[in-house]
């Protein structure tokens, strides 16, 4: 502070939203999914700063902003490092590539009036991982002189903050060969008041980075590395008592798997014995993979942790799209037994389902999710484009081999189509993403989801809202539902460079019609889904509602579900499951159901 006489030094974390289809920026009152990137990096700044690396006369200050929901106003943040005397940082973090266009709009002016800028995230770190040289687009940035942070800033944040200090950022920080553990490391935290701006209060953490599979889409395992590394029990119960005492009682654990982090177990321990002992319960949202319920525990355990919640890469049922893409762990004759063991757990399945795998057509498509919804006990599905990321395998053949790509990186976002199908035109494409929506999210099949999860003992309202969100979010809004939040905000003049800006008067009319015709969708929605769920809780036999997907498995069931008979891949699936399970017991007849309960626990990677 002045009178103290000590300096000042500005170190402004943002979490860059991107471009809608009409250029301007995703952002809203309460955003849905907190980040990790940015509670990491608050988390690393505070422990710079409480070591006072900069020297003890040099005062860290610290702002942190996601802009999915709080504005961002380049010319201000610039104003407010200028009052420091120009000494300062603005740190994009964690920019995907649909992020890069926004953070390069927000980094532009700050450089023009002479702001340090540093970018970091998946990105940058996935360019620099898997490509000969770097894109046109860092090549931009470059000549701004802005600085490139590739990697993880565990135990390297400190030398950059004492570059900046001195005014001499490296062009680029590269530490993409020499990835950090994560045992002991500083927790990632934000000020409660921050995770306010979040749908229920939530915030997030890792426990645990890295992937061993080989999904050829992933971007993760060529960023976080292909050798998992892991927060022990001590960590994770200090991050969740850290958030507790300020309130927040709400987590997205966001490992891409944390059914194969080798400390689950006893992380999840220390956990129930918070709930269980010391009456903390608190709730989460995992990620996990379709093998998980084969970990002797590992589903019961998640109950009793209280998760509430589970993210599943299904991606597909078709076993040639499948292998094709290396997600050769998926089994699709686990796929029902996995869902009804989440259901018997009271915990609401989401799964991913991706669009444009080679074989597929808009007929296969739709075959295919009718299937799961007669078949499968899922909750909600969500859908993707098969898209090459920067960062993947595919991004790197497709470059490699000069097959053209869409070079505008707002749409790798997983919502547009970003080269060509060997089978669908760009418009089918197109529009069997939009009718995958449409086809799952019937009110006949909505309804059927609800219906399941009150025979199974789950609070309906919970599931009918989580249907609202997911199904309102594409029809309403015309956003995936994990770039969704509560009441869209949108601001005349935060609009894509190289777009016009619209007159005042004409432009406020459009966006407050907008949201009144929102509104009254929503409404309308949520009324027509709540009739539906009083209308099933009215009946006096609710619990004894039965289907064909929350029907036990069954021997025989792999000769009659279409999900075994409707292809070639899932033919071959059946044969290959009857194969394991006469090795696992010669001479008996093989059934599903039989190879259910005996098929061997798979390891967990990394024990």
């Amino acid at each position: 502070m002045a009178e103290t006489g000590r300096k000042r030094f500005l170190l402004y974390l943002i979490k860059p939203s991107h471009y809608d289809d009409d250029g301007y920026v995703i952002q809203w009152l309460r955003s849905s999914i907190p980040s990790n990137s940015l509670a990491s990096l608050y988390g690393l700044a505070a422990d710079c700063r409480e070591r006072a690396v900069l020297g003890e006369d040099v005062e860290i200050e610290i702002e942190a902003v996601d802009e999915t929901n709080t504005r961002i106003r380049p010319e201000r943040v610039a104003r407010r490092i200028r009052e420091y005397g120009g000494h300062g940082l603005v740190g994009l973090v964690g920019v995907q590539s649909n992020q890069f266009p926004r953070a390069m709009d927000i980094a532009r002016p700050l450089r023009a009036q002479g702001i340090q800028v540093c970018i970091g995230g998946f990105h940058v770190s996935g360019c620099l991982a898997m490509l000969p040289e770097i894109p046109e687009d860092m090549k931009e940035a470059q000549a701004l002189g802005i600085s490139f942070f590739a990697g993880e800033a565990e135990g390297r944040l400190d030398a950059v903050l004492r570059d900046a200090a001195a005014r001499s950022l490296q062009p680029v920080y590269d530490f993409m060969n020499d990835l950090p553990s994560l045992e002991a490391a500083m927790m990632p935290i934000l000020p409660a008041e921050k995770i306010a701006r979040t749908r229920g209060w939530e915030t997030s953490f890792d426990a645990g980075r890295g992937c061993p599979f080989q999904c050829s889409f992933c971007t993760i395992i060529n960023v976080q590395g292909r050798k998992s590394r892991y927060r022990t029990p001590d960590d994770v119960e200090a991050i969740v008592r850290a958030n507790v005492a300020q309130g927040i009682k709400s987590f997205f654990i966001t490992d891409d798997n944390l059914a194969r982090n080798r400390n689950w177990e006893a992380i999840f321990d220390r956990l129930i014995e918070l709930r269980e002992k010391e009456g903390i319960r608190c709730h989460f949202v995992i990620q996990v993979d379709t093998l998980c319920h084969k970990i002797p525990n590992f589903i019961e355990k998640c109950r009793r942790v209280g998760v509430k919640r589970a993210f599943i890469g299904l991606e597909n049922i078709n076993p040639d799209s499948l292998v094709g893409a290396k997600k050769k762990q998926n089994r699709i004759c686990e796929y029902r037994e996995m869902l009804l063991a989440w259901k018997a757990a009271g915990v609401i399945t989401c799964a991913g389902y991706i669009l444009g795998f080679p074989k597929d057509t808009v007929e296969s498509i739709l075959r295919d999710i009718k299937i799961i919804q007669h078949e499968l006990p899922l909750d909600i599905l969500e859908f993707f484009f098969l898209t090459p990321l920067p960062g993947s395998e595919d991004h790197k053949k497709l470059h490699l081999a000069g097959v053209p790509m869409d070079p505008d990186m707002n749409k790798y976002d997983l919502e547009h189509a970003t080269t060509a199908h060997p089978l669908m035109s760009k418009e089918d494409w197109e529009r069997i993403y939009r009718l995958a929506w449409e086809t799952y999210y019937t009110p006949e099949h909505v309804e059927t989801v609800m219906r399941r999860a009150t025979a199974c003992g789950m609070k309906t309202i919970k599931v009918m809202f989580f249907l609202a969100w997911f199904q309102g979010s594409v029809s309403i809004e015309g956003l995936h539902p994990l770039q969704g939040g509560y009441l869209r905000l949108k601001y005349r003049k935060d609009r894509r460079s190289g777009l016009p800006i619209e007159a005042p008067v004409l432009w406020h009319f459009k966006y407050f019609a907008e949201t009144a015709r929102k509104m009254a969708k929503i409404a309308a929605l949520l009324w027509r889904l709540d009739r539906s769920r009083r209308r099933i809780l009215k009946n006096p036999k609710r619990r004894d509602y039965m289907d064909l997907a929350l029907t036990p498995v069954q021997e025989g069931e792999m000769d009659t579900l279409e999900i075994f008979t409707a292809t070639e891949g899932g033919r071959a699936a059946v044969k290959k499951t009857r194969q394991r399970a006469e090795l696992l017991h010669p001479g008996e007849v093989p059934s599903l159901a039989a190879d259910a309960a005996a098929a061997p626990v798979p390891a967990v990677a990394g024990s």
